[in-house]
């Protein structure tokens, strides 16, 4: 079994400023950080987020572009 295939369930995981990563299943969320609902083997994880993640800048500067009308 190789590195990316370690047989765990993982979560995706969100903070405040609407950025993804991926958590292990079964561990306490850090702070700032909530489960999304989905979650599964870390590739599957890793692939949902290249999918739903499609703006990579974080929502604070998103909001200050929008203001400033960029």
């Amino acid at each position: 079994m190789s590195a990316e295939e370690d047989g765990r369930t993982y979560l995706v995981v969100v903070n405040h400023e609407e950025q993804y990563s991926i958590w292990a299943a079964g561990r306490e969320l850090p702070d700032g950080w909530k489960a999304t609902g989905f979650e599964g083997p870390k590739q599957d994880c890793l692939d949902h987020i290249d999918e739903v993640w499609t703006d990579m800048r974080p929502l604070s500067l998103r909001r200050r572009m929008a203001a400033a009308g960029q």
